[in-house]
């Protein structure tokens, strides 16, 4: 096949999440076990650190891989989903897998398919452990597709674990309390592994404290360290919430250099300060033009979205307008009040079947006090939105990671 050939075979023969919902997951980690067993169980082969949390674990894996990177060591990185390139899943020191060996894993998996019947998201992390174990990575940071437990990643032993914080999200799958989507991320934690939470939260404190004693692994909750007490580090990710990430990665980067990894803070501090480069790491608060000034966010939960409009309030502008949209199965309650009053909105559906209907979003948001129009694409929504900005407007672009895959 070609490479737009195994593209569309990957998308459209397998079960995908994006596209199914939750019918493309599997209740357990059989298939990705077998799948790994077929082709040498390759994660066995490189040191590991994994990653979950409901929002910052895109942020804290690129942060933590160009720490790594500029420290010398060849460093894999694995995060989903992506924006614009299937390829940008899975890097070595800031490189895009090639299309070459996406093309070869997948004729080599083949004959596995249809006696396993994997998801993509089971063939794409299969696919990732296979292409760092031939590029014979140091290290690879390796991030949970959705939960922990059951996640198709956990079935690595990492060097050190990492969970950045808990919200509400997927409440469909992971639980509706904190402490039930808690109990789901804490299944990456492992006997004898240490693991740093980014966030201490009442609701879940308890919870980890007692995963980690039942694993005798080591606990630290990074913004419980007084080394990092008032800390303002530089990064080119801009956004406040990336102090929070930030401090994770202190903490963990502190973890690793007590575990024997040699890790410069000099080197740390340079590396946050070109994360973009380092990893080619975007979508988070991206500014994509000046005048007018057009921000795009793949904020998409409460958590996140509350962070983004907050941020949103700093900005100085004659008048805002938000393109916006999300999909269908996201719980919509905790995140239309959050929205702002003052903006114009430019409704609209991310390209994919889980897309919601934007006149659906229209409505709800009008029955709270928000107007604007609605549009057919993200890209109708997009064009209307500069066409009536001016230069002392702002744009802003969010609600799903697939609307800003659409304009960036």
């Amino acid at each position: 096949m070609t490479y737009k050939e195994t593209l569309n075979f990957l998308f459209t023969k397998l079960p995908y999440f994006t596209r199914d919902g939750k019918a493309a997951l599997k209740p357990d980690l059989k298939n990705t076990i077998l799948l790994c067993e077929a082709i040498g169980n390759p994660h066995l082969k490189f040191k590991s650190i994994h990653i979950a949390g409901t929002n910052g674990k895109g942020s804290t894996s690129n942060m933590l891989s160009a720490i790594l990177q500029l420290q010398g060591y060849k460093t894999g990185l694995y995060t989903s989903p992506h924006l614009k390139d299937f390829r940008e899943r899975i890097r070595v020191n800031g490189e895009m897998v090639s299309e070459s060996f996406v093309i070869a894993f997948t004729e080599k998996i083949s004959p596995y398919i249809e006696s396993i019947q994997p998801s993509f998201f089971e063939i794409t992390v299969a696919m990732c452990f296979d292409y760092f174990a031939q590029q014979e990575v140091d290290y690879a940071i390796i991030e949970t597709g959705l939960g922990g437990r059951l996640d198709s990643t956990n079935i690595i032993h990492p060097i050190l674990s990492i969970i950045t914080n808990i919200g509400y999200d997927h409440m469909d799958l992971l639980g509706d309390t904190l402490p039930q989507i808690a109990f789901e991320k804490a299944g990456i934690i492992k006997a004898n592994v240490p693991v740093v939470i980014g966030e201490t939260q009442s609701e879940t404190t308890l919870l980890f404290s007692e995963k980690a004693k039942e694993q005798n692994a080591l606990l630290y909750f990074a913004d419980q360290n007084p080394n990092y007490y008032n800390t303002e580090i530089e990064t080119d990710l801009i956004g406040i919430y990336q102090q929070k990430n930030i401090l994770t990665v202190l903490q963990a980067v502190e973890v690793l250099q007590k575990s024997g990894v040699r890790i410069d803070s000099f080197i740390a501090a340079k590396a946050l300060r070109q994360v973009k480069q380092l990893t080619g790491f975007s979508g988070r608060w991206e500014i994509l033009q000046s005048s007018p000034k057009i921000i795009a966010d793949t904020g998409h939960n409460e958590d996140g979205l509350r962070y983004v409009f907050e941020q949103l309030k700093q900005e100085k502008y004659k008048q805002l307008h938000i393109v916006f949209g999300m999909v269908a199965d996201k719980d919509r309650s905790r995140i239309l009040d959050l929205m702002p009053k003052n903006a114009w909105y430019y409704f609209c559906k991310p390209n994919l079947p889980r897309g919601l209907d934007p006149t659906i979003l229209k409505a709800e948001c009008n029955a709270i006090g928000l107007i604007g129009d609605t549009y057919s694409s993200v890209e109708m929504a997009f064009n209307a939105a500069k066409a009536m900005a001016n230069e002392m407007d702002l744009i802003f672009v969010g609600g799903s990671t697939f609307v800003v895959a659409e304009i960036i």
